[in-house]
């Protein structure tokens, strides 16, 4: 028998299937990679060595008013390891510095004291100016136009900073080619409005808005204008191995230092598919499992390498329940994947609606294979969201043999379906 662990939440399930229905394992090469530094020598490193611009305390120099943008809740950026050394090195170069962190939550909820307080530890939160920015009440000032055509309305206290840094943390995205660098101003900091209008359907269908692509993406070609546009002066990122760790670190200039990350992360999550009739995948865990809506994520490589009309069995906690409202009144009211697709696609950019984007991303998966989910989300709301609802791992293993007739299906797994590029 094989024995397979994957991670939920905090925690991991573990499901035994006969050892000749298991196709393989669907795993990055960053799995077994080992730095030879330590994860706080990484960053420092990255910093001492930034890629395309001065060192973080040089640009400080002279500037009084610095905003550093941080990630929220539902990144697991080591917050704890890299903003003190940023401080440290904007105060080496200017002591006198007003700074402020910038919480870029994007479209999200806000990120609760409690959150804060486990991202930053108890002595950033004592000492230090924090601000969440809010998509629809943080003061914005718009800055011009999109490539696109969309207005670029980005937090005032970012395009008014001196100084606008930025923390983060570079990891395949399923439609903005990878996370990290320029996303952290645009989604990040960005109004409502300007992220609706780049998350369009025709950007979305787009050959280019696929995992582990930049150059010709519309969704990046938009985020890394807005960003040089805000001024966004410097970065520090990091890539992050299954477990959470620093692995490799960058810094300096939001382009060519995300540039030299990325690269980095292709060479070593890039795998080819493992064609099955059942595909088992995961967001990787706590804290990007927490609701249904970034589950969609994990998804998109299941379905990358899940037969036609096979079923994916997706792993998240999803305590958070459905994680978009919008995203949820979608699948709830419209039955006809086709039709909602189609309009989707006759619906202007300007009028493009909350969440359309995920779920045009989720309607295409949807197409392709049936999907059991394993949560702790209400089994109404994962029906809602055209689902079947399952407990466990065996639970959702039944299900997916019945309803292929087949009880020695095909079974290709994917510990963390966030972390690799299926190609």
């Amino acid at each position: 028998m094989k024995t397979l662990s994957l991670p939920y939440g905090k925690e991991f399930l573990t499901l035994e299937i006969p050892q000749e229905r298991y196709k393989g394992e669907i795993v990055s090469s960053l799995h077994s990679y080992r730095a030879e530094k330590s994860q706080g020598a990484l960053v420092d490193e990255a910093l001492a060595n930034p890629i395309g611009s001065q060192p973080l305390h040089i640009l400080a120099q002279g500037k009084k008013n610095v905003v550093i943008i941080a990630s929220d809740h539902t990144r697991p950026v080591p917050s704890k390891i890299i903003i003190p050394r940023m401080l440290a090195e904007i105060r080496k170069g200017n002591p006198g510095a007003d700074i402020t962190i910038l919480i870029a939550t994007g479209c999200h909820r806000a990120t609760t004291q409690a959150e804060l307080e486990d991202k930053f530890g108890s002595e950033i939160m004592s000492r230090e100016k924090i601000v969440l920015h809010d998509c629809d009440t943080s003061e914005t000032v718009n800055i011009g136009k999109l490539p696109s055509g969309g207005d670029m309305i980005i937090n005032r206290m970012a395009v008014q900073a001196d100084l606008l840094a930025a923390e983060g943390f570079i990891e395949p995205h399923f439609f903005a080619g990878f996370s990290g660098g320029r996303k952290s101003v645009f989604p990040g900091v960005t109004s409502r409005e300007t992220v609706v209008y780049n998350h369009n359907a025709e950007f979305i269908a787009h050959p280019k808005a696929r995992t582990g692509i930049l150059d010709g993406n519309p969704v990046h070609i938009d985020m890394i204008y807005a960003a040089k546009a805000a001024k966004l002066a410097f970065i520090c990122n990091v890539i992050l191995n299954s477990e959470k760790e620093v692995i490799y670190a960058v810094a300096g200039d939001c382009d060519t230092a995300h540039r030299h990350g990325a690269d980095f992360l292709a060479s070593k999550c890039a795998v080819k598919p493992i064609l099955a009739d059942i595909v088992i995948s995961t967001n990787g865990g706590y804290p990007l499992d927490q609701n249904i809506y970034q589950a969609v994520k994990g998804m998109t490589a299941a379905e990358a390498t899940v037969k036609k009309d096979g079923i994916i069995i997706m792993l998240a906690k999803s305590n958070d329940g459905h994680g978009g409202e919008e995203f949820h009144k979608t699948f709830s009211e419209e039955k006809d994947l086709d039709r909602m697709l189609d309009t989707f696609m006759k619906t202007p950019k300007e009028n493009t609606r909350v969440d359309q984007w995920q779920s045009q991303i989720f309607a295409r998966v949807l197409k392709h294979a049936r999907v059991i989910f394993v949560s702790d989300a209400p089994d109404k709301i994962v029906r809602d969201l055209h689902m079947t609802p399952a407990h466990s791992l065996a639970e959702a293993l039944k299900i997916a043999e019945d309803m292929l007739g087949n009880s020695n299906a095909a079974i290709t797994s994917i510990p963390d379906g966030i972390g690799v590029m299926v190609v």
